[in-house]
């Protein structure tokens, strides 16, 4: 069975058919616009740099709540707008912006399927004139800390039977061979590892060669395979928490798992923290 829920999920189609809709906003996000959204974007689209417009201005943090509502506001966004995300990186970076975004409690946010990789490769229109929002005013709730994880909760819930943590990074950076994925600078992270009883399920495991997201059928056998009981509580981590985000999104709206949480301190909070349990392949 196909992912078909256009209230979390849209393809490339849907979006070119709504390009001049007053009440849908698409926004690409990046680690680097200047490599992707500067280049070309999708017609009417705007652009987040997930390491600026998402993140605390001072602390390794999500976003003050007046820095969230300034970006809402000046990206045209109203709490009554259909948020189309999409982005580079297997759209991990759009995971990570849903997770915030619902974070803040956002209603109506959606994934393009397949992202940037799909609609390039179907050769769809690319502008790089960037579009002008009209200013908004957007209203902020309390955030919705269900579906976050402190590194307090999960070193609570380490030894709890119905509660499985998933590592979502490489075999190497979970093994404790390295402290980020291969191929890429390595952080300097005072230990490598992993959180003991992490279940390791690597994020692009779930994702098919063309960037898109696999049947539910799939999902469900890959979830089986590793013993997750999508019942259970879940909570997922990487290095940054970018990676964890986009295996939350597939838990909790695709699969509908109903308890999944982001420890988004991630391995770079666990690692340089003193007095937290690490495992390694081998001991």
């Amino acid at each position: 069975m196909s992912v078909n829920n256009k209230n979390i999920l849209v393809s490339t189609e849907w979006v070119a058919d709504n390009i001049n809709n007053p009440s849908v906003i698409i926004v690409e996000t990046s680690t680097d616009l200047n490599s992707t959204y500067i280049k070309g974007h999708i017609p009417n689209s705007i652009g987040w740099d997930i390491n600026i417009h998402l993140k605390h201005p001072i602390h390794r943090d999500i976003p003050t709540i007046s820095q969230y509502k300034n970006l809402m506001d000046s990206s045209g966004i109203s709490n009554n707008s259909t948020v189309i995300l999409y982005g580079d990186g297997k759209n991990r970076s759009a995971t990570w912006t849903y997770w915030i975004m619902k974070l803040f409690s956002h209603n109506d946010v959606r994934i393009m399927n397949g992202g940037r990789y799909k609609w390039i490769k179907e050769k769809r229109d690319l502008v790089t004139t960037i579009s002008n929002s009209t200013k908004t005013n957007y209203k902020t709730y309390q955030l919705n800390t269900s579906i976050r994880a402190t590194q307090e909760y999960v070193r609570e819930k380490l030894n709890d039977p119905n509660c499985q943590i998933i590592d979502t990074r490489t075999y190497e950076e979970f093994a404790g061979l390295l402290t980020a994925s291969p191929g890429h600078k390595q952080p300097e992270i005072e230990q490598k590892g992993h959180i003991p009883n992490a279940i390791h399920i690597p994020w692009d495991d779930v994702i098919t060669k063309n960037e898109q997201f696999p049947s539910i059928s799939i999902l469900k056998k890959l979830y089986e395979s590793h013993n997750i009981d999508i019942n259970k509580e879940i909570i997922t981590y990487c290095r940054l928490g970018h990676r964890a985000s986009l295996t939350w999104y597939i838990l909790k709206y695709i699969l509908k798992s109903p308890n999944v949480r982001v420890y988004d301190g991630s391995w770079t909070e666990w690692g340089n923290s003193i007095g937290m349990p690490i495992k390694k392949i081998g001991n």
